[in-house]
């Protein structure tokens, strides 16, 4: 499927719940700039003769390694360095990620930068705000202190690939957050006749699920599926953060703030986490900690955009 249309994930999640199709493949920009993706492909096509083409992740955009983190390390260097700021430099995957998945258990709220930006418009744990789906006040905090919008936006689940029919009515891939499915009927808390008498804000924040942070109003979800051939250092997080609570569920939602694109590079990463509420910003093999960053380069989002 394709299309701007195929940009509606519930109605995407209606039809593989109503039809007879055991598999759905809805390209990651479905709308207009999917065109850059057609484009590429013919003009590969005659230049090789090949028409075999399966487009199997949306990573396609710029990559960044430690060097440029460095780079902008030393355009800060009187700031940074000299306040004796804690930068930690992680070359092993699995301690990064365990590290990662702590602070996000501890109730942190972590800009997650990795590897090649997503192509299209959704994150896709390239550019990521990443936290616990399991606790019933993270939705608002994100939204309110993090994207500096109203507190009842909704957010997405990122799932291991391998564990999404334990946790969703959904039995095939979603690696493009396109299709939209209900929480498992076992993992739901209905609502109470008191909590059924409730109106507006107070009705939506309670607590539908257990995990609450990604569970809509009718219990249902938009997934992302994870999978280790095409995203292995954010499938290794949420795996490292199931081995410690059970849950291989993650929060995530787009790298920016309300009126912004998605970061793109190092700078705009480092930027948006001095400007927000952030609490860690994971860059490559980098680890800052917000509380050890110099005030001085602090930005203040929420007065230069208007409300939505």
């Amino acid at each position: 499927m394709a299309g701007g249309c195929a940009q509606n994930s519930v109605a995407n999640g209606k039809i593989y719940e109503h039809t007879l199709f055991k598999k759905i493949y809805i390209q990651a920009a479905a709308g207009d700039a999917g065109g850059a993706i057609g484009a590429a492909f013919n003009a590969w096509n005659q230049l090789t003769g090949k028409r075999q083409f399966v487009m199997d992740h949306a990573y396609w955009g710029p990559h960044y390694g430690d060097n440029n983190f460095r780079e902008l390390l030393n355009a800060h260097s009187k700031t940074l360095e000299e306040q004796n700021c804690k930068i930690v430099h992680l070359k092993d995957d699995k301690i990064l990620c365990q590290k990662t998945a702590q602070a996000i258990i501890e109730g942190k709220v972590v800009g997650w930068f990795q590897g090649k930006m997503e192509f299209g418009p959704r994150a896709l744990g390239a550019r990521s705000i990443i936290a616990d789906p399991r606790s019933d006040k993270m939705q608002k905090k994100l939204n309110l202190k993090v994207k500096f919008r109203e507190s009842f936006r909704p957010f997405a689940p990122s799932i291991l690939i391998e564990d999404v029919s334990n946790w969703f009515d959904l039995k095939c891939e979603s690696p493009y957050m396109l299709l939209v499915a209900d929480v498992k009927k076992e993992l739901q808390i209905q609502m109470s006749k008191e909590d059924q008498t409730l109106f507006g804000i107070d009705k939506l924040n309670i607590k539908r699920s257990s995990i609450p942070a990604v569970t809509h109003v009718d219990y249902s979800a938009r997934v992302q599926t994870v999978h280790k051939e095409t995203n292995p250092r954010y499938h290794n997080l949420l795996k490292k953060f199931k081995e410690i609570t059970g849950c291989p569920v993650l929060v995530n939602t787009s790298f920016n703030v309300r009126g912004e694109p998605i970061v793109c590079s190092i700078k705009d990463a480092f930027n948006c986490f001095m400007g927000t509420n952030l609490d860690i910003l994971v860059c490559e093999n980098f680890i800052l900690y917000k509380n050890d960053q110099d005030d001085s380069l602090k930005k203040n989002y929420q007065m230069e955009f208007d409300p939505d």
